[in-house]
């Protein structure tokens, strides 16, 4: 989901000691989005159920979900509709969903519970720092990143998750012929990601190039919005190659 795109100051991207020797680029900017009372109660009463803490050790997936169904990851799930859509849909699978928009977080908590769902949960904290010390290599099925922020101005493309080395990581956890599908309405960023994700060890694309549209995921309101602006909508399939 695309996070705010506002520009997030000059101590972060100008500084070049700031931004090698203090800390990580991040690749969203943490919004103080208002949440609703409904989000608020679900945040309250469902948070402690259905999110995983960060905390520096290995995700155990049996022991999280009751069973060895292949997990897959959503990076930046927003309001958290097609996340949980597409965990209703395929109750065979395991999901657990990336984010750290506290109303995002609040409304799919709601929906779990609306949904009875037993297949999906939450890790609200920063995806990258989730994935590195958390999650297993080679233990991922897919990971699913639809219209995340594009980050369109030039000095801040290196904040872009689709971006080196941040796509070796992801290819590091998908287990061997796991995937990666990537959705944007950002042409340039497609384009982008397109040469990235073709550089990175270890993924091989699925296509010749962009992927056909993927009948089976739900339309999203950034999607929508997109489509309202005239924008073409890019998808990307990449493969883990066989380990």
């Amino acid at each position: 989901m695309p996070n705010s795109i506002d520009d997030p100051g000059p101590e972060e991207d100008d500084n070049p000691i700031s931004e090698f020797f203090m800390r990580p680029i991040k690749t969203y900017v943490l919004r103080q989005g208002r949440m609703s009372e409904s989000e608020k109660r679900s945040y309250a009463d469902l948070h402690q159920v259905w999110c995983i803490p960060f905390e520096h050790k290995t995700l155990n997936f049996t022991e999280i979900f009751g069973n060895t169904n292949p997990v897959t990851i959503e990076i930046g799930f927003g309001m958290g509709h097609a996340t949980a859509e597409i965990a209703e849909k395929n109750p065979e699978m395991n999901y657990i969903g990336i984010e750290v928009h506290k109303p995002g977080v609040g409304r799919l908590l709601g929906e779990i519970k609306r949904r009875q769902l037993k297949n999906l949960f939450i890790i609200e904290h920063d995806a990258l720092e989730s994935l590195e010390v958390m999650v297993p290599d080679s233990s991922i099925e897919a990971f699913h990143i639809f219209f995340p922020d594009p980050w369109p101005k030039k000095k801040h493309h290196k904040r872009r998750l689709l971006h080196r080395p941040r796509t070796d990581l992801l290819s590091q956890k998908l287990a061997s012929e796991g995937y990666l599908y990537f959705v944007t309405d950002w042409q340039e960023y497609a384009e982008d990601a397109l040469m990235e994700l073709s550089q990175t060890p270890g993924l091989h694309n699925r296509y010749e190039s962009f992927a056909p549209s993927q009948e089976w995921r739900p339309r999203t309101k950034f999607e929508q919005k997109g489509l309202d602006a005239g924008h073409g909508i890019y998808e990307l399939i990449f493969e883990r190659d066989v380990i």
